[in-house]
């Protein structure tokens, strides 16, 4: 659980740094508008078949209302075997809370292909916060909560997981 505790700290570094800015800090178009696009990057930390990975990926998302996305994400994880990557269709909700801080909610169907065992299919939930940095940049920290559907568990340590997510992303 040191992961965990980990995430938890660099939460309460991140809020220190992005909650100074004001509301007119970011007096330029709101990055969550209807009609916005967002670019991420995503970077983080995975466990799987008793193995640590660094994960990798992309994302992007069409604001089709103020503060409602639908995208979709890429993730590949290395650093260990077997390989594996993932893709996620999504979609989000970004509360305007009128300030640089934006709660985030989120659901999201994933399908899991693994070297050497037939792919996986979960879906999932994600709840965080989003820290605008402006000009269209902000940050994402929070927590995803994942199901698979069909898991042996026989093959499988466990069929549910809860991990940490960082977002870097760029809206225009």
């Amino acid at each position: 659980m040191a992961h965990v505790k980990n995430t938890i700290l660099a939460i309460l570094l991140f809020v220190p740094l992005f909650s100074i800015h004001s509301t007119s800090a970011y007096a330029g178009a709101d990055p969550f508008s209807a009609g916005s696009t967002r670019l991420s990057v995503i970077i983080g930390n995975g466990y799987a078949f008793n193995n640590s990975y660094v994960l990798i990926g992309v994302g992007a998302a069409y604001f089709l209302a103020n503060g409602l996305d639908i995208g979709l994400d890429y993730e590949y994880w290395t650093g260990a075997n077997p390989g594996i990557q993932k893709i996620s269709p999504r979609v989000d909700y970004v509360v305007n809370t009128r300030s640089s801080i934006r709660p985030y909610i989120g659901a999201f169907y994933r399908r899991t292909m693994i070297d050497g065992f037939p792919d996986l299919d979960s879906i999932g939930g994600r709840v965080g916060l989003y820290f605008i940095s402006g000009k269209g940049i902000y940050f994402g920290a929070g927590f995803l909560y994942e199901s698979y559907l069909d898991c042996n568990t026989a093959k499988y340590a466990s069929c549910d997981a809860t991990y940490p997510e960082f977002i870097v992303a760029v809206s225009f």
